[in-house]
């Protein structure tokens, strides 16, 4: 791959991710053109590609995705969410006791320091967490590697969960692709770029895909504005942000990470079995259906959820409300996690 032109690169990426995802489409794999572009892009990141996507371009991708999450968001998200408190408070605190003995499990049983681990193992949104972890001593690197391996499975995981559990209902809805442009989609945009930026500038974690989000979800319940995301410019928000996940599988990183490879492998499918279980218990105890939980106490970041959800016939509101409540309870208890692991996970290593 060293031996292609940045040209070539681009070339074989965009045709390679086209037809997978176009083939993953026909069989009906929801978030088709999220894990087409994602698996291209780690084969060519393992393969040497030295192609990488502009951070602009993966935060304005975040706030299409923001767009298209706000059609399902509405006041009424919260009545169940406020009934049904303490359910949800339970969920949030076992899914954050899951990740915490996730982590000290891995720090126990590797190599990695303890910060690593425990950033490295956190279910928040991917980015958020690599962004935070550098200034608590963790290696980036590792992180960043143990964030997006998980994104990519529980990508993969969820998509494979909705395949066999909707069948084809899963795509049922036959998508226009080019509708005619009206005057929405030209405020869709001023909204949408304004918001990535605003949410960028104030530091909030995923503020790219929040704000976008909550401002269409204020305009839509007051019927300012009607919201305009045609299917072509959520398709090109999926790839860039698969791309942006697949290419930081650098071959350099990989070997980094290869000593302590099955330790990472085993944390991340502990950690999505534990909340897969969390979300058979979440169907038990509220009238939701188990795709919907599976989704909403799924391990993965809020944009590759986000995707994933809308390709599926679950409660979108539900979904989002869920996975934004965890990210901010992870960000606030991430740094004392962080500590408790590092000072206890290596009691009785220590002398090694």
């Amino acid at each position: 791959m060293d031996a292609f032109s940045l040209r070539a690169q681009w070339t074989l990426l965009l045709l390679v991710s086209v037809l997978l995802g176009a083939v993953l489409h026909y069989f009906h794999v929801p978030a088709a053109l999220l894990l087409g572009p994602m698996i291209v892009g780690v084969v060519m990141g393992l393969s040497g590609a030295t192609l990488r996507i502009d951070k602009r371009f993966f935060l304005v991708a975040q706030a299409v995705l923001g767009c298209m999450i706000a059609q399902s968001l509405s006041p009424s998200i919260l009545t169940p969410l406020i009934q049904d408190w303490p359910i949800v408070l339970a969920v949030l605190l076992l899914t954050l006791a899951a990740s915490g003995l996730s982590g000290f499990l891995l720090v126990r049983f590797s190599h990695l320091p303890g910060p690593t681990g425990a950033w490295g193992s956190s279910p928040g949104g991917a980015s958020a967490m690599v962004a935070m972890a550098g200034d608590f001593g963790a290696d980036v690197r590792l992180v960043a590697f143990m964030q997006y391996l998980r994104v990519l499975f529980v990508a993969s995981a969820a998509a494979l969960v909705a395949r066999i559990g909707l069948g084809d209902e899963a795509h049922s809805v036959s998508l226009l692709w080019f509708p005619a442009l009206n005057r929405g989609f030209a405020i869709t945009l001023v909204v949408m770029l304004l918001g990535a930026w605003l949410g960028t500038r104030l530091r909030i974690p995923s503020g790219a895909l929040l704000l976008p989000a909550l401002a269409w979800a204020a305009l839509n319940s007051s019927h300012i504005a009607i919201l305009q995301v045609p299917e072509w410019l959520l398709a090109v928000a999926y790839a860039l942000i698969g791309w942006s996940v697949g290419l930081r599988f650098t071959r350099p990183i990989f070997l980094l990470a290869l000593r302590t490879l099955p330790q990472m492998l085993a944390s991340i499918f502990g950690l999505m079995l534990l909340c897969g279980g969390l979300a058979w218990m979440l169907t038990r105890m509220l009238d939701i259906d188990l795709m919907t939980a599976y989704l909403a106490t799924s391990p993965g970041g809020l944009d590759t959820v986000a995707i994933i959800a809308a390709g599926t016939q679950v409660n979108m509101a539900f979904v989002m409300a869920m996975q934004t409540l965890r990210l901010f309870t992870i960000l606030l208890t991430g740094p004392a996690l962080a500590r408790f692991i590092s000072r206890y996970a290596r009691t009785g290593t220590g002398a090694e």
